[in-house]
């Protein structure tokens, strides 16, 4: 089970939809979760992409140094840089990074905002430029070993001799995740991505998309590994989990739910859809499958589900997708240098995966905990099981 943590490169918050008690993004507070999350033993971040984030590859380039093992999932955006460009940014961040670099394909789903960028093309048209970018990104890196020049004639996207002489670490190229729920998202992830992302929806929904995905993708003579994207709540008990929860939408007004809600209508994202479909922008009926939380997605865009509980529980829900056949979990939380602490402590040890070194490189030795009166050792943590 690999466990990705997230860097709020668009600022933090203690209550949605509110200033109240939340935090600018500065290099010094992203470098302090990329350095939690390192040390803590996650095995790598997410950083978001769009015009309401700093720069997702600045931020990313900027923590390489600050981390030792931790992995950058960072976003490529078709239609917004050349194809050869983006295989040389990702050629050159995997040799500074030591082969730390995972590519998140990202087509966007808000129209004002691609057009605001300068992007014009429709859904379609959007899918159609991703597979002729992947298909070139792919190419020139995989041939930077080999030194041969990449030629493709598309009908959004054209290159003649293309190269990238510097190879990446990682071969052929650093791993592609991407995630959609369009027909046209799943026949891209079937064709040419190495790991399926999915939003926290119920697992039966989960279930089903997978299931989508593996047959497209059988019939391109391929397998995909799969991933998830949720935030998590997670406290010593249930009862302190759920009013985490409603603790960090105490502060949303109704004018602020409206708003927010209709800016997604207007998306013509499937995923984002799917999402707001889970709440209908109401605060009466959150939680949409046992622990899985949609209050998130009141304001949030993108992934708005969060797993709410004890360890024992969130460690069971999260087992339940693992059923399914993920193997990547992207989580988030509220503050998120708090609730990496929280998440590691209470949920790790109750997770299938394996031994984690810490960020040093090194894993190290006892004693945990302060010493008691100067020479005692603290007692050592009792282990937790889930009720069920």
């Amino acid at each position: 089970m690999n466990v990705f943590w997230f860097i709020p490169t668009h600022g933090d918050s203690r209550y949605l939809g509110t200033s109240e008690g939340a935090r600018a993004v500065s290099h010094d507070y992203m470098k302090q979760v990329a350095v939690a999350a390192d040390t803590l033993g996650y095995d790598g971040v997410l950083l978001p992409t769009g015009r309401s984030c700093e720069d997702a590859w600045v931020a990313a380039a900027s923590l390489i140094d600050a981390t030792r093992r931790l992995k950058f999932l960072v976003a490529v955006r078709p239609g917004l840089m050349a194809p050869t460009l983006a295989a040389r940014m990702a050629a050159t961040f995997d040799r500074l990074s030591g082969g730390r670099l995972l590519i998140n394909v990202v087509t966007g789903g808000d129209p004002v905002e691609q057009e605001s960028d300068g992007v014009f093309g429709s859904h379609a048209e959007r899918y159609e430029i991703s597979d002729e970018f992947l298909k070139i990104w792919r190419d020139v890196l995989t041939k930077t070993r080999s030194g041969e020049p990449t030629h493709f004639q598309g009908k959004h996207l054209s290159v003649k001799g293309a190269k990238a002489l510097y190879p990446p670490v990682q071969q052929p190229y650093p791993p592609l995740y991407f995630g959609g729920s369009s027909d046209e998202a799943i026949d891209l992830a079937a064709e040419q991505v190495d790991v399926y992302l999915t939003w926290g929806e119920p697992p039966a929904a989960v279930a089903e998309k997978i299931a989508r995905v593996r047959e497209r993708a059988a019939k391109a003579g391929r397998t995909l590994r799969f991933g998830i994207r949720l935030h998590v709540i997670v406290r010593e008990t249930n009862e302190a989990a759920w009013r985490a929860a409603d603790e960090l939408i105490s502060r949303l007004d109704d004018e602020t739910i409206a708003k927010a809600q209709a800016n997604f209508a207007r998306m013509d994202s499937e995923g984002q859809r799917r999402m707001a479909a889970l709440h209908g922008g109401r605060r009466d009926k959150l939680e949409v499958s046992p622990n899985l939380w949609a209050g998130v997605g009141l304001v949030r865009g993108g992934a708005g589900t969060a797993l709410v509980g004890d360890g024992p529980t969130v460690a069971e829900r999260l087992q339940e997708y693992a059923a399914l056949g993920i193997d990547t979990f992207i989580l988030s939380g509220y503050p998120h240098l708090e609730e990496s602490y929280r998440f590691a402590e209470l949920v790790f040890p109750l997770l299938p995966r394996g031994q984690r070194e810490g960020g040093s490189g090194q894993q190290l030795p006892g004693p945990f905990g302060e010493i008691v009166g100067n020479t005692e050792l603290p007692k050592a943590a009792p282990v937790r099981v889930s009720a069920s």
